[in-house]
């Protein structure tokens, strides 16, 4: 087996014993054991993510508050978001306009000159353009 198949299998089974259920022990159990030479203890605690409705940052309604979105957005104004939403898009967009204008280049892909670090830089943009669009949104609901 090589290497990487190694790798690949491992990561696998460590992604897959992330979701194997967590055996529950009884009193009845815990006695049981306690008196044979293997004993088995159980968490001490449990996540309970679903069931906590009382948490910051859970909701009721079409829309979150504004604390959901953390100390520093919570108190921007949504036409700031949402200025910020088309700066990072526009990033996005010079990234990949710059990025394919290199790979027309002769021998671009055989020595890897099309990657620059400002366009896997401005390809961050995407994902900072959504999440500051969903702020922006979650902002104009609550009113600021």
């Amino acid at each position: 087996m090589s290497k990487f198949s190694f790798v690949i299998l491992s990561l696998v089974v460590a992604a897959c014993s992330a979701f194997a259920p967590i055996a529950t022990v009884t009193r009845e159990q815990t006695f049981a054991t306690s008196t044979s030479s293997s004993s088995f203890t159980s968490p001490s605690f449990a996540l309970n993510a679903v069931e906590d409705y009382d948490s910051e940052t859970y909701w009721e309604g079409e829309y979150p508050p504004s604390k959901v979105l953390g100390p520093i957005m919570s108190k921007m104004p949504s036409g700031m978001l949402g200025a910020l939403s088309l700066m990072f898009a526009g990033m996005l967009v010079v990234s990949i306009s710059g990025s394919a204008a290199l790979q027309t280049e002769p021998g671009a892909f055989e020595n890897g000159s099309w990657v620059k670090w400002y366009y896997v830089l401005g390809s961050f943009g995407g994902p900072l353009a959504w999440g500051t669009h969903v702020a922006s949104w979650i902002q104009r609901k609550n009113g600021m």
